[in-house]
């Protein structure tokens, strides 16, 4: 699906808009993230995306867009530059060719080549590297720059029926990936490395765009997180309650040679994505046995939790009161390995938004205080470590609505014995 011009146009007016209510002192948002990019735009290049607040120009902003390459392919694929070759298709937008930054600098009042120096300038403080920042700084005389990110997210977070659609879709491939087509997959003796390449296959059979995107800094993942046996407990660096060995301590999220043998259980934690946007699904299944009652258990209370956050995600609820409601009412068996693969290695959220990244806004979590709204899509993803058989648990992807949220990848399942 290819978004229109109007759409990206509609994207710019609501982030305008955040910010002149939150930073209502900014003139300047510049954005080098490939995310950020192709939700404004449409294409994603090595280039650089400068919003400038403008109270005359149409949603009360300008877009100028310095790409070094490929500036072709980026008036190929963006709505917005489907002018005449070096003509904007609407005033207040425009693209430009460079090789410097110095290239784009006169086009803005108070550059390093015009006396005045400009402020209020906003930048991405999460994913902008200070090397960057720097060579801005050599042709943009600024203050030091505020950050952006919250307000960027926070605008990503409520999806247009256009976004939703794409969702819709990943979820539905998701599901059929997850419970369809994995049991098939499964074998006596594969590795999980074996595993995890012909899952992959599978997923692009399906339509996977072949990367998930990640706002977590380094989150080097293969595809997702997938565990034979007592290896999904075992601890990593990446910000999630599930675990993997992987193929070592060079990539350790990646996939090692533990083989497969009756009795294991198998943790699946996949994000899929479609057209840039993401779901987020995980899938518990055991091999050639039938799963211990405790196991059985954590599972069951795991769905259970799942079942009670979604019932809440509906707009104006707040997430951290959704949290700490049901964190508390858990009880220390409940909390025991809840989150985590052991009790020293835990997360301290119940879910997390999705859509461009995986890791998206809002987080079903403390210090999340802005109401839901309509239209925001969540991954809830509640998993409890069972020593030494494996994690269990779910998780699903919803997209908050007013008389309830709508599941797109299946809803929790019990375990797939297979």
């Amino acid at each position: 699906m290819d978004f229109t011009a109007k759409e990206y146009r509609e994207r710019r007016r609501r982030f305008t808009e955040a910010m002149n209510s939150r930073c209502p002192r900014w003139e300047t948002a510049v954005f080098i993230d490939n995310v950020n990019q192709f939700y404004f735009t449409g294409t994603i290049q090595d280039g650089i995306l400068f919003i400038r607040r403008d109270a005359a120009s149409e949603g009360g902003s300008r877009l100028l867009y310095g790409v070094r390459r490929s500036y072709a392919r980026a008036k190929d694929e963006s709505p917005l530059f489907a002018g005449p070759a070096g003509q904007p298709a609407e005033p207040g937008e425009e693209i430009m060719r460079i090789t410097s930054y110095r290239d784009i600098a006169e086009k803005f009042p108070g550059s390093s080549l015009i006396p005045a120096e400009p402020g209020g300038v906003y930048i991405e403080g999460d994913t902008m590297p200070v090397v960057v920042l720097e060579r801005l700084r050599k042709y943009f005389p600024m203050q030091p720059p505020a950050f952006l990110d919250a307000v960027t997210r926070t605008v990503r977070s409520v999806k247009s029926g256009a976004e939703l659609d794409l969702i819709r879709l990943s979820g539905e491939r998701h599901r059929v990936l997850l419970e369809e087509r994995v049991p098939g997959l499964l074998r006596e003796g594969m590795s999980e490395a074996e595993f995890l390449g012909e899952l992959i296959a599978e997923m692009f059979r399906l339509g996977y765009q072949g990367l998930a995107r990640f706002h977590q800094m380094q989150a080097e993942l293969t595809a997702g997180q997938v565990g034979f046996g007592g290896n999904s407990l075992y601890p990593s660096y990446f910000d999630g309650p599930g675990g993997m060995k992987g193929g070592g301590a060079a990539a350790p999220l990646g996939a090692g040679e533990t083989r497969l043998k009756k009795g294991d259980a198998v943790f699946v934690d996949i994000g899929f994505g479609m057209n840039g946007y993401h779901t987020d699904k995980t899938q518990v299944y055991f091999f050639g046995a039938e799963p211990p009652g405790c196991f059985k258990k954590a599972h069951s209370f795991c769905i259970d939790i799942q079942r009670r956050a979604a019932e809440r995600l509906v707009p104006g609820e707040i997430p951290s009161k959704i949290y700490q409601d049901i964190m508390a009412s858990l009880g220390e068996g409940g909390l025991d390995c809840f989150m985590g693969v052991d009790n020293h290695h835990r997360v301290k959220f119940l879910g997390h938004g999705t859509g461009l990244n995986v890791d998206e806004l809002p987080v079903i979590a403390k210090g999340f205080d802005e109401p839901l709204e309509e239209n925001m899509v969540i991954a809830l993803e509640p998993k409890k470590g069972v020593p030494p058989i494996g994690l269990a648990g779910v998780e699903d992807t919803y997209i908050v609505k007013e008389g309830g949220a709508c599941c797109v990848t299946g809803g929790g399942r019990d375990i797939i014995r297979v």
